[in-house]
């Protein structure tokens, strides 16, 4: 459903940062905007005031780091592999349930408090965590507008002959508003126009579906200064701020990573918020923008 940030509601519900000299936000509560900021995404989000962005794009910790570490080099050459690969074996992504599903809901908590009613929240996950994610959506009232899948044609073959080859991740795309009174902003004619060259399930003039055929790979640009191990290619979300935001919005981003989702934003005239607790990735990440005086990295045309 299709709606607007403009009405009375949604004026009355909104508290606007302070501006710039162009007119634009330059802070959202004690933060500065455009800018990854090293910190705790929870605690950060309980600074900043209610109803003050307006869309987030979370990529939160799946919780598959367990069970044994899968690793390719390409010292072996296989059709269809491309570089090195390693199955991600991290401490902050191995939780037990109980203590994933209470983080779960704290940041999920905060994301329904400071997003606007006529905002947008995407969700990144798998098998392993979206229907923990999904049932606290539900918990908080947090209403689940679509579930996109996002295949994944490049996805790297199963080693242990055991399984199916997993090719597709989860996206949750919900809003914050009341379900009685939809509010949020959806690019409903844009939607439609997209071009999408080599994705068959979208052709131009017709309406996007929930299965994206994006592969994983990231342009040249992207990795310059380097990766993360979760890092997602900035075309997947360019085309989720096409559908659910607007040049000057401010887009939250409470797991920063390598901030892909912040490029996105800043080609598409979008100021963004953003968290991450590893210093390593809160350097890379504003390497990559230009945010720590190094040249930003931008993306090739498309």
């Amino acid at each position: 459903m299709k709606a607007t940030t403009d009405t009375p509601k949604a004026r009355r519900q909104r508290r606007d940062p302070p501006a710039r000299a162009d007119g634009g936000p330059s802070a959202a509560g004690p933060f500065a905007l455009d800018r990854v900021h090293q910190l705790d995404c929870i605690e950060a989000m309980r600074q900043l005031p209610d109803a003050s962005v307006d869309i987030a794009i979370a990529d939160p910790p799946y919780n598959v780091s367990k069970g044994g570490a899968w690793r390719w080099d390409n010292s072996i050459a296989l059709p269809g592999m491309g570089g090195n690969w390693a199955k991600v074996m991290a401490d902050w992504d191995d939780l037990p349930l109980g203590d994933y599903f209470a983080f779960c809901m704290a940041w999920l908590a905060q994301l329904k408090r400071v997003v606007r009613p006529a905002g947008s929240l995407w969700v990144h996950g798998t098998y392993h965590n979206i229907g923990i994610v999904n049932f606290a959506m539900q918990m908080l009232q947090i209403e689940i507008i679509n579930e996109v899948v996002w295949y994944k044609r490049n996805s790297f073959p199963n080693l242990s002959g055991r399984r199916l080859t997993a090719s597709h991740e989860t996206i949750l795309w919900a809003h914050t508003g009341s379900a009685k009174q939809r509010q949020y902003y959806f690019a409903y004619e844009a939607s439609k126009a997209m071009a999408s060259p080599g994705e068959l399930p979208k052709e131009g003039g017709r309406q996007m579906r929930t299965v994206w055929d994006i592969p994983n790979n990231k342009q040249p640009g992207e990795l310059a200064f380097g990766k993360h191990p979760t890092q997602k290619p900035v075309r997947l979300l360019r085309r989720m701020l096409e559908l659910s935001a607007r040049p000057g919005d401010v887009l939250l981003v409470p797991f920063a990573g390598s901030g892909s989702d912040c490029v996105a934003a800043r080609e598409l005239g979008i100021h963004f918020l953003a968290f991450e607790t590893d210093r390593d990735f809160v350097r890379l990440a504003n390497q990559r923008l230009g945010t720590d005086g190094a040249d930003p990295q931008r993306e090739p045309p498309r």
